[in-house]
């Protein structure tokens, strides 16, 4: 039996995923698409962008946007040019689901490059502060916005040798409370943070290179977890810093 689009969790909404092709971000596009969402994807590698769009495509889903944006060379003008482009094809946008992340150089920080630090900082933090902070005119204006930082467990609890990564994703964390706090009064707008744990996904390949990779659980495990915010959540749940692993064990669906 066919399921009508107004059943759909998320019909007629426009989700703008970031690392929309990584380990995380292409499940969580497949879903939305499943439910009803137009999807913009955005990533750096076009051909992967196009590859994800025709997958979406051939299911028969909403047709998706591509955005293909170097978020370590980004600036200001281009995150006003995403807004511009999305306000003139759909006059709205419902959801930022941010996934993109670089991961950096590990080790000691006497043997790390400014550099290399300074592209974290603009990849993990400034992008999407930025694509954020011009997108949020539309956000204001949806009937029921999210925006979802993913964070890491090396924010909230750095350890030696994480140099750049942890740091940023500390910083992340540091923007969505803010954020947060500054939609309180805002009944149509949320934001959180997710920390997914150790899962199957190309950057945890990077960064535990030695590790068992199929010991570990598959993005796609935390897809109702997305969805969920960004079609269920309540107000009074935005702020929070959500842990994965703490919300499999009480959801029904991963017993």
């Amino acid at each position: 039996m066919t399921t009508s689009s107004s059943a759909l969790l998320l019909a007629d909404r426009v989700v703008l995923i970031t690392g929309a092709t990584g380990g995380l971000g292409a499940p969580i596009a497949r879903a939305c698409a499943a439910e009803g969402a137009t999807v913009v994807l955005h990533a750096r590698v076009v051909r992967k962008l196009e590859a994800l769009y025709d997958e979406i495509v051939a299911a028969g889903h909403p047709e998706p946007v591509i955005l293909p944006l170097d978020f370590a060379k980004a600036e200001a003008s281009e995150f006003a040019n995403v807004a511009n482009a999305l306000e003139s094809q759909f006059q709205r946008l419902d959801a930022i689901v941010h996934t993109a992340a670089m991961l950096g150089s590990l080790g000691p920080l006497e043997h790390q490059s400014f550099d290399n630090w300074v592209n974290l900082l603009r990849v993990n933090v400034a992008a999407p502060m930025g694509l954020t902070r011009a997108l949020m005119p539309m956000l204001a204006r949806a009937p029921d916005a999210s925006v979802i930082f993913t964070l890491d467990d090396r924010g909230i609890e750095p350890r030696a040798y994480w140099g750049g990564y942890a740091v940023t994703k500390a910083g992340v964390a540091a923007l969505s409370r803010e954020l947060a706090d500054e939609w309180e009064h805002r009944a149509n707008m949320r934001v959180n943070a997710v920390i997914p744990g150790p899962m199957r996904s190309p950057l945890r390949g990077q960064s535990h290179p030695a590790e068992d990779r199929m010991a570990l659980p598959l993005p796609e495990l935390l897809v109702p977890l997305y969805l969920d915010l960004i079609g269920r959540q309540r107000k009074s749940e935005s702020g929070v810093l959500v842990d994965a692993r703490a919300w499999l064990a009480r959801s029904p669906a991963s017993s």
